[in-house]
């Protein structure tokens, strides 16, 4: 029953946080927004930011899930990668990038949440840089220093966010420009082989 709670909050933290912004942001509207008191949400989180990390950290969790690819092809589960980064994002939830933003703006003034996009960073580079080097290993991608490619996507994929939150670009653009460069590193055009 705790957990149900506070996956509620959490929940109503990201409703409140698309629709009131950072800023804007308080306890009292996370409450309204999850139909409870603010002594119920403080009963969970002490702080805002106690309860934004917790919020930060169920993101990371998704998107670990949303990146996990149980295929033993690296081309497969990079196409896999690529697609889950560069999907836009559901109409319904369209603040929820812009949440997300504003949250990064916030990570030089909190430790906390500068850790939680330092961990985020860290699990696309390491599944990236994992995969190429899988792709390396069975002879499908060519020579190349994967942390580097997996420093380049991971940079390529949060410019294309930043872009499409602050300037509205799609990033199909950006998508293409990647793929076309991870031809070059690579030697492989994504999306080129044929899976049975």
């Amino acid at each position: 029953m705790e957990s149900e709670t506070r996956r509620e909050i959490i929940e109503a933290t990201n409703r409140a946080l698309c629709e009131h912004g950072y800023a804007s942001l308080t306890m009292k509207r996370i409450a309204a927004e999850a139909s409870m008191t603010t002594a119920a949400i403080h009963y969970h989180f002490d702080t805002k930011e106690e309860l934004l990390n917790a919020f930060l950290d169920e993101l990371i969790e998704r998107f670990e899930q949303e990146l996990a690819c149980n295929a033993s092809d690296p081309r497969e589960r990079l196409n896999a990668y690529l697609d889950a980064v560069f999907t836009p994002p559901d109409p319904a939830s369209d603040g929820f990038s812009v949440a997300i933003m504003e949250l990064k703006a916030q990570a030089p003034y909190h430790d906390l949440f500068r850790e939680r996009f330092l961990d985020l960073d860290e699990l696309m580079r390491e599944v990236v840089a994992d995969i190429i080097e899988d792709g390396i290993q069975a002879g499908h991608f060519e020579e190349t220093d994967p942390d580097e490619v997996a420093r380049l996507v991971t940079t390529v994929s949060n410019g294309a966010h930043a872009r499409t939150v602050a300037l509205g670009e799609q990033a199909d653009e950006t998508h293409q420009v990647l793929e076309h460069t991870l031809e070059l590193h690579l030697g492989w055009k994504p999306g080129s082989e044929v899976i049975a």
